[in-house]
């Protein structure tokens, strides 16, 4: 991987192919290898003649580690997403984010237009609304001595992912207790970009497409059939609906 400096912050990022350019952003506790190489987006892209940029998040895979929630803001690990597509020289880009991802990605959609070609919103749906509740149990299972010592649920389930993917726990546990900032749908009313919103049929992280889709003016919504948030992001589905969409 290649990094640069944003704003302070080394970022870890790839490029792959060429064409017209997509941005991906993957989820908490994550990488950028594990959200869109390992389930073969990367290729699936890039095949279809696009160039494919993907970072690890600050605080995530090879990209700097901090320890404090306030550098975690949506506005912040935005920010990055933004300093590299300058970094690169490309004005516009096609964005695409996964869970977290798609927070960020929706953050970008509404503040900074004028550099999102399209946005896709995997993984995140009514709970870009709602909120999603629980962060300090999973925080506190994320700095728990083991995992044996994590009894909650949710939490043991983010532990034993970020434990898969040898994720800096301590800096995970600060990226979690950041503010999750929410949208209205008077927000997402002044969305101008088309988006494509995209959810497991179970997955109860992202919550239903529905009403996201409904608030969003160009908005469309694909429901992927008995995924859930872990198996949702390697569907053939998913890869079909954004390619039709991108094109």
């Amino acid at each position: 991987m290649q990094k640069f400096d944003s704003a302070g912050v080394e970022v870890a990022y790839s490029v792959t192919g060429e064409g017209p350019p997509i941005l991906l952003v993957h989820g908490f506790a994550s990488n950028h290898a594990v959200n869109w190489v390992f389930t073969g987006w990367t290729a699936a892209l890039a095949a279809a003649g696009f160039t494919v940029i993907a970072l690890d998040n600050r605080g995530h895979g090879e990209s700097q580690k901090l320890y404090t929630p306030e550098a975690y803001t949506i506005a912040a690990m935005a920010g990055d997403s933004l300093n590299l597509l300058d970094h690169l020289g490309i004005p516009q880009a096609a964005v695409m984010g996964y869970s977290m991802g798609g927070r960020i990605t929706a953050w970008l959609a509404l503040n900074a237009p004028e550099r999102v070609e399209k946005a896709i919103l995997g993984g995140l749906a009514e709970n870009l609304i709602v909120g999603v509740k629980g962060a300090e149990d999973i925080a506190q299972g994320l700095e728990a001595p083991s995992l044996e010592d994590v009894t909650h649920p949710v939490a043991r389930t983010f532990r034993q992912f970020a434990q898969s993917t040898r994720s800096d726990l301590k800096a995970l546990a600060a990226c979690m207790r950041a503010p999750r900032q929410t949208m209205t749908e008077a927000e997402l009313g002044r969305i101008s970009v088309p988006v494509l919103v995209v959810s497991g049929e179970k997955d109860e992280v992202s919550g239903p497409i529905e009403r996201v889709v409904a608030a969003i003016p160009r908005g469309k919504g694909v429901v992927l059939p008995g995924r859930n948030h872990m198996n949702a992001v390697g569907d053939k589905g998913y890869k079909e609906a954004v390619l039709a969409f991108l094109r």
